[in-house]
């Protein structure tokens, strides 16, 4: 269609630039100082929304089967039970400040420090994470090392060996089979008949008296 001068006026004025944009235009100075405030915005960290606090998880994983013991630590019997699963919140919920670092961290205790290290009582001693038996008294023993060292624990399942390489070393680590908490490690210096050591770190147990 050819071009009619008679709509000329009507397309200069649609595309003619908004007041505010001519006003800025006109204006140098208020457009430098709008600039000015943009860039600063850019400058600006972004506000990020993640939570101060970690929520407390804490659910159940594959089932595995462990042993029960009486307070003699002979056992009774198997059961099947989910594995546990939790976060750091909820282990520190769940933990003392002093268990904490040790059976979730993989810290050791320095010799000698430990409560149970000298200590012959007769009993079970548990998981401090979720109170599975995984020693007996009747086979703790006095390695003069400064940590509890028992000869076994009370039946192979409740306990996982395997290997950590942390601190430049290679040794064997023992955790507990159902809830993951760090025990200390197991080394082949024990006595006969068995010729292991575990070494473990009494934060990371509890004791159940065998009244007699």
């Amino acid at each position: 269609m050819p071009f009619q001068s008679g709509n000329r006026g009507h397309f200069l004025k649609a595309n003619r630039p908004l007041p505010l944009f001519r006003e800025l235009i006109r204006r140098p100075a208020l457009s430098g100082w709008i600039a000015c405030v943009l860039a600063g915005c850019s400058a600006c960290d972004i506000p990020s929304f993640s939570l101060k606090i970690e929520p407390i998880l804490e659910t159940y994983g594959d089932l595995v089967e462990l042993a029960e013991t009486d307070a003699a630590g002979q056992i009774t019997g198997w059961r099947t039970v989910p594995s546990i699963i939790r976060n750091d919140a909820a282990w520190r919920q769940a933990l003392t400040p002093g268990s904490f670092p040790f059976a979730r961290g993989g810290a050791t205790e320095l010799a000698y420090t430990g409560k149970y290290d000298g200590f012959f009582e007769p009993g079970i001693y548990r998981c401090v994470g979720c109170a599975t038996s995984v020693f007996s008294s009747s086979d703790k023993y006095d390695s003069q090392t400064g940590w509890p060292s028992f000869t076994r624990a009370v039946a192979d399942p409740n306990i996982k060996v395997f290997w950590d390489t942390s601190w430049g070393f290679r040794r064997r680590a023992v955790s507990c089979t159902r809830c993951g908490s760090h025990l200390g490690h197991v080394f082949n210096d024990g006595p006969p008949p068995y010729g292991r050591r575990y070494c473990i770190n009494s934060a990371s147990l509890s004791f159940d008296r065998r009244d007699d």
